[in-house]
C-alpha cells in the first residue's frame, strides 16, 4: 500500500527549502489526523480522494477546510509581507424575495463569500467556526489556475504556442490519440476524446479516473487516459472534462520543469502578495499536482486570484500573463447554452461581459470588469451540483450587482 503520508512529508521537505522569506507552510502529522484518514474509505490515496463525491455533509464541512493534511500536497509559498485591502462598512446584498445573506448561507451551506470592488472588501462573512485564516479546497476552481498558469508559461516562452500538439511536452502520449490534440483544444475541453463527468455515477470517468493502482511513477491520469480514443474530430465538440485539465496540469508541470505549486507561488502568489500559504494536492503516483482540482487556499486569496484577472494579468506595470491567452480565456469560444453564454480556456463566460471561475460543491471566484467587480465564495453544497443550488448562487450575485450599484 502507498504511504502517502511519507509522500507528504518528503515532498513538503523538498520544496520547503525554495522559499527563502516564505511564510512557513510546513503541516504537522498528528494522531487525529491519522484517525481521519483512516476512516475515508479506500485503500491508496487516489480511491480516497475519489470516495468525496459521496462523503456525507458533516464529512464534507469537516475535510474541505483540511484537505492538504489528508492528502499529499506540495505547498504554494506567499511571501512575507502581504498586499492589504481597504476595508468599508458592509454592503447589504438586495434579493427581490425574502432571502437575507444569513438565510442564503445557512440554505446552501455557503462557508464564505467576499465582495471586492475597486480593491475595497464590501462585503466579508463567514459561518461559524470559518473565519479569514480558513483554506478551503477550491476543486475545479483549480482548473481556472490551471489555464492561467498556462497564460504565464505562454508569456515566458515555456510553451511556444497554443497550436502545438501536447506529444510535444507530455512525451508519454507520443503514439496516442491525446498525443495529437493541440494546447488550445485541451484548454476548452474539444479534444473529441470521449469523457463521462456525471458525479453521480460510480462507474463515470470522473469517478474512476483515480482508483487503479499506480503504473511506476506515472501519473494516474495518464494511465486512464492514454488509451482513449476520439469520438469526434478534434475542435469540433465541447465536452467538459476534469481528465482533460489534469493533462493541463501536466503539461505546465513538463514544460517549466516545476510543480504547479512552486510555479504558481513564483508566479503569483508571492508577487501578489497572498496572505496565506495554500496547497496543491499531489497525484500520489508521480508526485505532480493534480491540476483539474485541489487548490486549497483562504477566500481572500482566492479573490486576489479574480483582482488579477480583473487586471488583464497585470501587476504594477508587469504583464504576468499572456496577452495573448488573456484574448479568449473568457471570451465565448464556445456556447454552452442557448442564451449566449460559454467557455474560454477553463474559464465560464456570460453573455453580459461577467465570467467565473466554479467548482463543484459551491466554489466560486466571479469576476464582472464593468463594475470592477469580484466576488468569491466557499461552501460545502449539499450536492456537487444543481440546477437549484446553481440558481441560489446566481440571485446571491445579482444581489450584490443591486446593492453596488
Amino acid at each position: 500500500m502507498i504511504n502517502y503520508k511519507y509522500i507528504l512529508f518528503t515532498v513538503i521537505l523538498a520544496f520547503s527549502t525554495l522559499f527563502g522569506t516564505a511564510q512557513n507552510c510546513e503541516i504537522l502529522e498528528t494522531k487525529d489526523q491519522s484517525i481521519e484518514i483512516a476512516n475515508i474509505p479506500g485503500t491508496t490515496m487516489g480511491q480516497k480522494l475519489e470516495s468525496l463525491l459521496f462523503w456525507s455533509q458533516e464529512e464534507k464541512e469537516r475535510r474541505f477546510p483540511i484537505m492538504q493534511e489528508l492528502f499529499p500536497s506540495i505547498p504554494v509559498a506567499a511571501a512575507a509581507q502581504s498586499s492589504a485591502f481597504e476595508k468599508t462598512e458592509n454592503i447589504i446584498p438586495q434579493w427581490e424575495n425574502n432571502t437575507t445573506l444569513t438565510s442564503y448561507m445557512n440554505n446552501n451551506n455557503v462557508q464564505g463569500v467576499i465582495v471586492i470592488q475597486d480593491d475595497t472588501i464590501k462585503l466579508e462573512k463567514y459561518a461559524p467556526e470559518i473565519n479569514k485564516e480558513t483554506l478551503w479546497t477550491s476543486f475545479s476552481v483549480a482548473k481556472s489556475v490551471s489555464s492561467m498558469l498556462v497564460g504565464v508559461a505562454l508569456k515566458e516562452g515555456a510553451i511556444k504556442s497554443l497550436d502545438d500538439p501536447l506529444k510535444k511536452y507530455i512525451t508519454d502520449l507520443n503514439g496516442y490519440d491525446y498525443g495529437e490534440v493541440s494546447v488550445r483544444q485541451l484548454l476548452t475541453m474539444t479534444s473529441g476524446i470521449e469523457w463521462n463527468e456525471d458525479y453521480v455515477d460510480h462507474n463515470s470517468d470522473v469517478a474512476q479516473m483515480y482508483l487503479q493502482p499506480c503504473n511506476g511513477t506515472e501519473s494516474h491520469i495518464l494511465t486512464y487516459m492514454k488509451p482513449l480514443e476520439f469520438a469526434h474530430q478534434p475542435g469540433s465538440t465541447w465536452n467538459y472534462s476534469t481528465g482533460e485539465t489534469d493533462l493541463v496540469g501536466i503539461l505546465v508541470q513538463k514544460a517549466t520543469g516545476k510543480s504547479l505549486a512552486e510555479y504558481l507561488s513564483e508566479k503569483i502568489w508571492k508577487p501578489l502578495g497572498m496572505e496565506h500559504c495554500a496547497y496543491w494536492l499531489a497525484d500520489e503516483c508521480s508526485n505532480l499536482n493534480i491540476g483539474g482540482s485541489g487548490l486549497s487556499a483562504s477566500l481572500r486569496d482566492f479573490a486576489r486570484l479574480g483582482s488579477l484577472m480583473l487586471q488583464q494579468g497585470k501587476l504594477g506595470d508587469n504583464q504576468i500573463i499572456s496577452e495573448e491567452w488573456l484574448k479568449d480565456a473568457t471570451s465565448v469560444l464556445y456556447k454552452t447554452n442557448e442564451e449566449g453564454d460559454g467557455y474560454g480556456y477553463l474559464w465560464w463566460r456570460s453573455n453580459n461581459g461577467s465570467y467565473a471561475a466554479v467548482g463543484i460543491f459551491g466554489q466560486m471566484i466571479y469576476v464582472d470588469p464593468s463594475k470592477n467587480l469580484v466576488i468569491a465564495q466557499m461552501a460545502a453544497w449539499p450536492k456537487a451540483s444543481s440546477e437549484e443550488l446553481t440558481a441560489a448562487r446566481t440571485e446571491f450575485i445579482n444581489a450584490v450587482q443591486r446593492a453596488v450599484e
